[in-house]
């Protein structure tokens, strides 16, 4: 099987990135993470990097510098797929045109409730019934990129941010690669 060469971008503790190697290692998944690029230095999940051995990049998006290095990085390694997994970044419109490519973003809400920053706070402001997590692909509009699969849950009224970050989480480990095989398989 020919895998797509695809490049994982997180922030933190990489559980999601975790999940997508072991599976990449599949021999029927479609993707092989070539690369993994990350906004923080200190991010827990760079040691899924060092454990497999894949190469890693750190990025500063607010510098045009950095993000022609991981253009150029990516084209090296010839990514076709880039995965916003827990990235807690937005990539500039310049970083999505140049890249040319398709993106997917997990996001910790069914869309299009609840987009950007401070989802499982909304979510109980608002005093949802049901909520879960989105695997879109990333446009120049934040949260706004075509639906590619959703998986939810029912809110439990003694839920809080934790509970809620715990079970979305939860759900996202397989709906990312469920979406990545529904999309390339």
């Amino acid at each position: 099987m020919v895998k797509i060469n695809t490049c994982v971008f997180i922030s933190g503790k990489g559980t999601n990135l975790k999940k997508l190697i072991l599976n990449s290692l599949n021999y029927n998944f479609p993707i092989k993470i070539k690369l993994i690029v990350c906004s923080n230095k200190y991010a827990d999940g760079l040691k899924f990097a060092k454990k497999w051995s894949i190469p890693y990049f750190i990025f500063d998006n607010k510098n045009t510098l950095s993000e022609k290095k991981v253009l150029t990085q990516l084209k090296n390694k010839k990514i076709n797929i880039i995965l916003l997994a827990g990235y807690m970044k937005i990539l500039s419109k310049r970083f999505i045109r140049s890249f040319g490519k398709s993106i997917l973003n997990i996001h910790p809400s069914l869309l299009p409730k609840f987009k950007g920053l401070n989802t499982f706070e909304n979510i109980l402001k608002k005093q949802e019934k049901k909520t879960g997590c989105t695997v879109h692909f990333v446009t120049e509009k934040l949260d706004e990129g075509n639906i590619i699969l959703k998986r939810s849950f029912y809110i439990d009224k003694k839920d809080d941010v934790k509970s809620l970050k715990k079970k979305t989480q939860n759900l996202e480990y397989n709906a990312f690669s469920e979406a990545i095989i529904k999309l390339f398989r």
